[in-house]
């Protein structure tokens, strides 16, 4: 069984989350319950044994919940908040491989966040909420670290590093500047709504690049990028016009 707790300040929530979890999500044993920042470090501190992940509440009535994060020393459960749909903290959840559910909670949305529960990783927690904070409250730049969520391991990175990500189906790799390349376990979609607002463009369906990598556009056979790494990529005929309006944007400093 996977030990929860929960920390969430209304009644009907709290009710609605434990009804769902132990319709959808068998595996679930929840250990501890709390409604504000001081009864879930009180209720934490008590506890026999350590959770391994942790429902929780950003908005609480005795301040945000990262407070009470902050007030632990060593963070050994994996976070998944729960919130109303704020795109900021959703951002920030997708930048630092936190799980989040928006509210109100669908089942799948729910299962799914269960299912990428990953006990093993619980020890990355911290270095998670370090970018998470970064993201949520601050607005993302080019030299802010993104957490990646991969298939070995979860890696922290510069956003400035990233020169390109190439789709192959459910999965992106993401190649670097050092020549170093991560094989994410997200979408090309995912990637592209979190770097668009820093200078990264998709180019094709299969291909997000960072533009200061650009090299060279040869517009013959049909249009293609050479990149700092010497890939060359090809623009897709659907999308070469909005490209070349950003390129236009580029050159003119817009």
């Amino acid at each position: 069984m996977t030990k929860a707790i929960i920390i969430e300040d209304e009644k009907q929530g709290l009710n609605n989350l434990k009804n769902l979890l132990a319709e959808h999500c068998s595996d679930i044993s929840i250990i501890g319950e709390a409604a504000s920042v001081a009864e879930g470090n009180k209720m934490i501190k008590s506890l026999g044994v350590n959770p391994d992940v942790a429902f929780l509440d950003i908005n609480l009535p005795d301040g945000l919940v990262f407070q009470l994060l902050n007030d632990l020393d060593k963070i050994s459960f994996e976070v998944i908040f729960v919130t109303a749909f704020e795109q900021h903290a959703v951002r920030a959840c997708q930048y630092s491989s936190i799980g989040y559910i928006v509210k109100p909670i669908d089942p799948d949305e729910l299962k799914e966040a269960v299912r990428r529960i990953n006990v093993s990783r619980s020890n990355l927690t911290n270095e998670r909420l370090e970018v998470f904070n970064q993201h949520y409250f601050n607005k993302p730049n080019p030299f802010r670290k993104m957490s990646i969520s991969a298939l070995d391991g979860i890696y922290f990175i510069n956003i400035q590093d990233i020169i390109r990500c190439e789709a192959e189906d459910n999965y992106t790799h993401i190649h670097l500047s050092n020549g170093d390349k991560i094989t994410a376990s997200r979408t090309i979609k995912a990637y592209e709504d979190m770097l668009v607002s820093v200078n990264f463009y998709r180019v094709h369906k299969s291909h997000l690049i960072n533009l200061n990598y650009m090299k060279k556009f040869v517009k013959g056979d049909g249009g293609y990028l050479i990149m700092d790494d010497g890939i060359k990529i090809e623009v897709s005929r659907r999308r070469r016009p909005a490209f070349m309006e950003q390129m236009r944007r580029l050159q003119e400093g817009i």
